[in-house]
């Protein structure tokens, strides 16, 4: 099959309305601008096609594969952009011998617009972060993070404007609380804010004062805790904030084929997402602007 017919196919769903507008100006205006988010979580330093004996995930995944995935979705949509929700460290030997150099060199080649910060980004410290810098040239968002005591001081933003075909794209970063899962002696003085509070202003901002047609969250909360109800996640922010579009997870390494549809705190629309893990899946999720810039969307999750 041809990839153009591939991905027109494996695209195919209903489209969903965002933030309560209906569709109906869609069929009588002049233009629509159809705004691609690409996105991929938890890659965990996989470079290389799986084999074809690796059980369930044989002869998928691979950042060359997604290379040309990718490329070819652009040439399609030239308004599209790439986003990580992070964890792109640690996982095969190519991390634990180059120190992450590779993957960002990769991101880079990919042209990744921005990524955000998992904890397993923090395996070899702060310093072991910073050293890989030089190696990327798309901006780290994490906007629950407070780096002001550390290393990391300025070397991240919460968020970043992006502006496709007229439409301007707000996007930031939320990160797992690290206590937990990292050692102190790695993450150091680094301060985690509460992502809710957190989103709570970055929207507003992102809303009111950089006047963003549309909000991206790229997190690395998780998707869902069924065992832990104090605990916050992709589902839980969603329902408790406004004025997110979507909101791209990782960190649990959740699989699913289509976005889930959530109702925000104001009862409108808005998607979560994840694509699982190790490159297997590419996210893509489709946004159309009408004339007056009401929007939807169509979302799905592509093999690689």
């Amino acid at each position: 099959m041809k990839r153009r017919d591939f991905i027109q196919k494996t695209s195919a769903g209903a489209l969903i309305t965002i933030g309560g507008f209906g569709l109906t100006s869609f069929t009588n205006s002049t233009k629509t601008s159809k705004i691609t988010i690409l996105h991929t979580n938890d890659v965990h330093s996989y470079i290389d096609t799986f084999g074809p004996n690796e059980g369930r995930n044989s002869n998928k995944g691979g950042v060359a594969r997604r290379a040309s995935l990718v490329q070819s979705i652009r040439n399609e949509n030239p308004n599209t952009l790439l986003f990580d929700a992070g964890d792109f460290f640690e996982g095969t030997p190519y991390f634990n011998y180059y120190g992450g150099e590779l993957e960002l060199k990769l991101m880079s080649k990919l042209k990744y617009d921005a990524a955000t910060i998992g904890n397993h980004d923090f395996a070899n410290g702060l310093d072991g972060l910073l050293a890989q810098y030089p190696h990327k040239d798309f901006p780290f968002l994490i906007a629950n993070y407070d780096f002001s005591n550390t290393v990391l001081d300025t070397q991240t933003k919460p968020y970043q404007v992006f502006i496709k075909d007229k439409i301007k794209i707000g996007v930031f970063g939320l990160g797992i609380e690290l206590e937990t899962l990292v050692l102190k002696s790695l993450y150091k003085e680094t301060k985690y804010l509460d992502p809710v509070e957190i989103t709570q202003d970055i929207t507003r901002i992102l809303k009111t004062k950089e006047k963003c047609d549309l909000i991206i969250c790229l997190s690395h909360l998780g998707y869902e805790y069924k065992n832990s109800a104090e605990k916050i996640c992709d589902l839980k922010l969603a329902a408790l904030t406004k004025d997110i579009d979507l909101i791209i997870g990782g960190h649990t390494h959740t699989f699913l084929t289509k976005p889930t549809v959530v109702k925000n705190s104001e009862g409108k629309n808005m998607l979560v997402n994840q694509v699982g893990c190790y490159g297997i899946n590419l996210g893509k999720i489709d946004f159309y602007f009408d004339a007056d810039k009401n929007k939807s969307a169509n979302g799905t999750s592509i093999i690689v």
